[in-house]
């Protein structure tokens, strides 16, 4: 039974703590649009996609107004488009800009599948779309694109690494007037996960049904704003339920919103991503909780320590509020779109190498990173397997989101606006792994991914 008090205390979240939706997501199958005929294939996309989500930005705004929630992006993913190059053939291009015009037509912040899967070797299609993955993101300005290199069944495609490396930073220099800001619309994964509503890795696995309704929950602000209010002297075991008590109460709120939106739609619920998403605006920081915790910066000694206790509780609190969870669910740690990251990396506290460790125990990895852009794309494709490993060898998504800032050196700072926020480029050492990187192959799997 909802008590008063529970009431007046989402409402409170919701007005002061910044508790909001982050994404509601359509995941779409576009399977059934496959063809042999590329512009036949493109009208398919059109067709279906135009009427499965004809509705989904209204329905958001209705559920907002009624309900009171805020319901910041409204976004579809898809199948990979690299299944569907596959059957046609063709400029993957086409299938970036008929993806575009419906993100423009739909009113939908972003369409996120123009990916490629591709951790035990390339199929047919996959090299073709990785190599217009530049020219799809200075076409478009709504489309997203992910590969995934490596997992911990396969082992990480070392190939696929190199390429990616290349392509991050031909991506940048494509958009390079516009802050770079493609780079910002590609991540690299290993383990990559099939029903993820967030941005810019969302696409549509394979094995999900025709068409579904994720939900994506943030709340880091209403997190910091509880153990503000905690006493000093509390252990962390006790941090550690307060934030499961926290983590209930916003998922919960995740999953009405969720029941509802399926409802309306008449299109089934997926899941909820409990993932603690952070903005740039003050208040609403994954790195104000760690430092709330009791680090006087988040990057300091301890910060790992703190990430994986927060991730673990926000886990553990949301499950039991939610029918179904999924995604990423845990703790983000993107740079440039977090006050307290930012803040970090300014004063030199918050470095690429912690950020590495801490990407150990977050849900996701190196994400929103803006770096120097003379470095080299053996370099990164050299952050890339560093990130792949950690994901590989702990059963766990990791992904790698650079933005290499060419023209602009260390320290400075770029903006990209909104919720991609901005932060100062950091420094990446420069001692060479390109005799590792240019060996290509593969590095095989774990012994312990041996389970059957």
């Amino acid at each position: 039974m909802i008590e008063p008090n529970d009431i007046v205390e989402t409402i409170k979240m919701i007005e002061e703590d910044h508790l909001d939706i982050r994404t509601i997501t359509m995941g779409i199958s576009l399977l059934d649009c496959a063809d042999a005929d590329i512009d036949r294939s493109c009208q398919k996309i059109y067709d279906k996609v135009l009427g499965k989500a004809k509705n989904l930005v209204q329905v958001a705004g209705q559920i907002q107004k009624e309900y009171g929630i805020p319901i910041i992006n409204k976004r579809i993913s898809v199948t990979p488009i690299s299944l569907l190059v596959s059957a046609s053939g063709g400029d993957p291009v086409k299938y970036a800009l008929v993806l575009e015009k419906l993100a423009r037509e739909l009113h939908v912040d972003f369409i996120g599948g123009y990916s490629v899967l591709c951790q035990k070797g390339f199929a047919s299609g996959d090299l073709a779309l990785i190599e217009s993955i530049p020219r799809a993101l200075v076409q478009t300005e709504h489309i997203c694109s992910s590969v995934n290199i490596g997992s911990s069944r396969a082992g990480i495609n070392m190939d696929a690494v190199k390429m990616m490396g290349e392509t991050v930073l031909k991506t940048a220099e494509a958009t390079k007037e516009q802050s770079c800001i493609g780079a910002a619309k590609l991540v690299v994964f290993c383990n990559s996960v099939d029903d993820n509503p967030f941005m810019a890795g969302a696409y549509h696995g394979i094995g999900e049904p025709d068409c579904e309704i994720h939900v994506g929950v943030s709340g880091p602000g209403v997190v910091r704003a509880a153990l503000a209010r905690a006493d000093k002297s509390l252990e962390m075991n006790q941090v550690a339920e307060i934030i499961k008590k926290v983590a209930f109460k916003i998922t919960r709120v995740g999953q009405l919103v969720g029941n509802i939106a399926s409802q309306m739609l008449d299109v089934p619920f997926g899941i909820v991503d409990l993932s603690l998403a952070p903005t740039p605006a003050v208040g609403d920081s994954v790195a104000h909780i760690l430092e709330e915790i009791g680090l006087e910066q988040c990057g300091g000694p301890g910060t790992t320590a703190c990430l994986a206790m927060l991730n673990d509780a926000v886990k553990k609190g949301g499950v039991m509020a939610s029918s179904s969870v999924g995604g990423l669910s845990g703790a983000f740690i993107p740079v440039s779109e977090d006050a307290g990251m930012i803040d970090a990396a300014r004063s030199g506290n918050l470095t690429i190498e912690k950020l590495e460790a801490m990407t150990a125990v977050c849900s996701v990895g190196i994400d929103m990173v803006i770096i120097p852009g003379d470095v080299t794309a053996t370099t990164i494709s050299g952050i890339i397997a560093d990130e792949a490993a950690i994901g590989m060898v702990n059963h766990k998504t990791t992904a790698v989101r650079v933005i290499p800032a060419i023209g602009v050196p260390a320290g400075k700072e770029v903006e990209f606006g909104g919720l991609l926020g901005s932060g100062p480029v950091m420094p990446v050492k420069k001692s060479s792994c390109s005799v590792m990187i240019n060996r290509g192959g593969k590095i095989p799997a774990p012994l312990h991914s041996l389970k059957n």
